[in-house]
């Protein structure tokens, strides 16, 4: 069976060489086993027909007719060509209309031939009217199926077109399970099935095209959707298995000087007990001989960068080097300024490199790192580079880590002959199920405090029409010696978008607030390297009242005395960035506002997102709500640089029980593996080769 579901679709009945081409191009199904697994993304009731005197405006949004076709005509010409098909059952009469498609569409009609019509009702000139609707003669329909519901699938206008609409792409399904569905084998070991409770492959993949019931539906889901994430857990936790089972870690076996003047005479404050907890689990992860990989979640301003260089001082105590990559060079710089800063006269020489660094000063930094004499080297991208090579490098701190690729994360892995320890950092927020599946081969450490003396920042939502009263506040929080960030979605208008835009911005602003009493600057990532690097020193010295910018200042900018965050068409954004955006403020010790400006006509999910950041400050409760609102691609950064695996039916926002229940069992897999059969361990092999992100991980712990 499994051969056969590789075969090329265009050898099943109805597609062949030409609607092949179109199912790959538009919808990626190249195999039978693709459209096999191309599941409906709803359902409509199919087992009622109706009589056309029934139908009214208050009629469901699709019915089902047995008509007799009396005659049809065409109207028009061009684009405004149509063919209309006169119909009636005896209670009425119905006019059946299509725009396109026609020649296909006359060659199949035939007067006097009754046909089970489906479609949208409409209403014009009073008389009944379905557009485009699914035509089936009574003696050629296929059989409805059991109870009644019939798969909706997502389809193109290209292949719409082409007569593979949702009915076109459901008869492919019926042929190819004509043929198939009987011989479909079990992936799953019977055990795995009876202890969570699955009904079998063939019966799930049946009820998803085909529904018996709504109960049927529901359990045939729950069994794909298991397997689906099943599989993907027992990939990330065989990684991480193989991992810990290996002994070449390197060992930080003392606590020493460094680490010691630092905690007793440089702490900027008391650590919080959060900050303490996750030192306390880097130190446990640096004596166990395994290599650490642990991800670091905490909000921005809970002190990440203080835990990162104090487990750095760890790894010099021992004999090793440290490094730390950060996504944008605004963010290397200011990690740089602030580990200098806290290290103050200490013994302990730190370097960054960037794409921007001086080919001089690029020389020297190379050379102290290959003699040792460099202890701590900061950058951007420019950490991967061949000729970036250290002495003995023993930790990696890798900041907004979601911002490099897999590939260039490992980059650095490779720097030394054995692995170094890991950390990697986010100030986002991520939702528990989340984790699991993209970060789950990690271990996972929290802030969730922030440091003494920070106020929570008060958020306001307030519409265009309010704009004065917010430059009036602008104006106050100025003159109190305070600073401002106002930020936009766009640089530049869009006519496709009705969203404000940076530079319009920049001009009102600067109309409302004139030179020499204000000074405004710009930020954005048009701007010369050397030209936003003058604006973002003048904000930061206090020469700069207002920061007009794009969202390219999420990370990276510390101004403890800038107290209000206006976020302009705050509707454009996700609520993780509005929160990343919200924490540029209340860095200090005053009162910080963060005012989220929209249009007067929001959408229910827009409104939703602007009223969760107004209600709570809590990164994580905002994180969980965005993942169900935007998806796991958006929230996770990944929607750009391309998920690790894709989801054909598991949905990480409403799925968060399957998700542990599925990670339950890949756990139960690896660490009972002994009571399975030989058969067992080939059908688990199987799944997770199929659902696995990785194909280089180490899986023998079941083979």
């Amino acid at each position: 069976m499994g051969a056969y579901l590789d075969n090329d679709i265009k050898f099943l009945s109805g597609v062949g060489e030409k609607r092949a081409a179109l199912l790959k191009k538009e919808l990626g199904i190249s195999t039978m086993r693709d459209l096999l697994y191309y599941f409906p993304f709803r359902y409509i009731d199919r087992s009622r027909i109706y009589k056309i005197a029934e139908i009214t405006s208050e009629s469901p949004a699709y019915i089902q007719l047995r008509v007799r076709v009396e005659g049809f005509s065409q109207h028009g010409e061009g684009r405004r060509k149509r063919l209309v098909a006169y119909a009636s059952d005896g209670t009425g009469t119905a006019e059946l209309v299509w725009f396109s498609g026609i020649k296909w569409i006359e060659k199949r009609l035939e007067a006097g031939r009754e046909y089970i019509v489906f479609g949208r009702p409409g209403f014009f000139n009073n008389e009944l009217s379905i557009v485009h609707p699914e035509l089936e003669s009574v003696g050629n329909a296929r059989p409805r199926p059991a109870g009644g519901m019939q798969g909706v699938y997502s389809t193109t206008e290209t292949l719409s077109s082409n007569q593979l609409g949702s009915r076109g792409i459901y008869n492919l399904v019926c042929n190819l399970w004509d043929i198939a569905g009987s011989r479909i084998v079990e992936t799953l070991p019977e055990r795995l099935m009876q202890r969570n409770g699955l009904i079998g492959l063939q019966e799930a993949l049946h009820n998803i095209h085909f529904p018996q019931n709504a109960e049927k539906l529901r359990q045939a889901e729950y069994r794909l959707k298991f397997e689906e994430l099943f599989g993907i857990q027992l990939g990330i936790l065989a990684q991480r298995s193989g991992r810990v089972s290996k002994e070449n870690g390197f060992m930080f076996n003392r606590v020493g000087d460094k680490f010691n003047e630092f905690y007793s005479g440089h702490l900027p404050f008391e650590l919080t007990g959060a900050q303490k907890r996750v030192i306390k689990e880097i130190r446990g992860d640096t004596i166990t001989g395994h290599q650490m990989n642990r991800l670091l979640q905490g909000d921005v301003g809970s002190g990440k960068t203080l835990v990162a260089l104090m487990s750095m001082l760890l790894a010099i105590d021992n004999g090793f080097q440290a490094c730390m990559m950060a996504p944008t060079e605004i963010l290397a710089r200011q990690h740089y300024a602030t580990i200098v800063k806290l290290l103050g006269d200490m013994d302990v020489k730190v370097g960054i490199i960037t794409g921007t660094t001086k080919k001089r000063e690029r020389d020297e930094i190379l050379a102290s790192l290959t003699d040792g004499s460099l202890d701590i080297l900061l950058g951007t991208h420019a950490l991967i580079e061949d000729r970036v090579q250290f002495a003995n490098l023993g930790f990696v701190v890798i900041d907004e880590q979601h911002r490099f690729g897999v590939e260039q994360r490992a980059r650095l892995w490779t720097k030394n002959n054995q692995p170094p320890h890991v950390l990697v950092m986010t100030a986002t927020p991520i939702p528990r199920t989340l984790a699991m599946t993209l970060y789950g081969d990690l271990d996972v450490s929290v802030i969730d405090e922030l440091p003494p003396g920070r106020k929570p920042i008060k958020t306001y939502h307030v519409r265009d029409s309010q704009r004065l009263r917010v430059f009036g506040f602008m104006a106050e929080q100025i003159a109190a010696g305070r600073q401002v960030y106002v930020v936009y979605p766009l640089i530049s208008g869009s006519e496709k978008m009705d969203y404000k835009d940076l530079e319009d911005g920049f001009e009102s602003i600067s109309r409302q607030f004139p030179l020499p009493q204000y000074n405004t600057v710009v930020v954005h990532g048009r701007l010369k390297a050397a030209q936003k690097e003058e604006n973002m020193n003048l904000f930061k010295e206090g020469k700069a009242h207002i920061m007009v910018a794009t969202s390219v200042i999420e990370v990276g900018v510390d101004v403890p005395n800038a107290s209000v965050m206006v976020i302009e068409s705050a509707e454009r954004f996700g609520l993780s960035q509005l929160h990343q955006l919200r924490g540029r403020v209340g860095r200090g010790a005053d009162q910080a506002y963060c005012i989220l400006m929209s249009g007067d006509k929001l959408s229910k999910e827009g409104k939703a997102r602007l009223q969760a950041m107004v209600a709570t400050n809590d990164g994580f409760e905002l994180s969980e709500l965005d993942l169900k609102l935007r998806g796991a691609g958006d929230i996770s950064g990944t929607q750009q640089s391309g998920l690790a695996f894709e989801l054909k039916i598991a949905n990480l926002g409403r799925d968060s029980q399957i998700v542990e229940a599925a990670r339950a069992a890949a756990q139960d897999a690896i660490d009972n593996a002994d009571g399975f059969t030989a058969g067992d361990k080939a059908l688990l092999e199987a799944v997770r080769e199929r659902f696995s992100y990785s194909k280089e991980q180490d899986f023998s712990m079941i083979s």
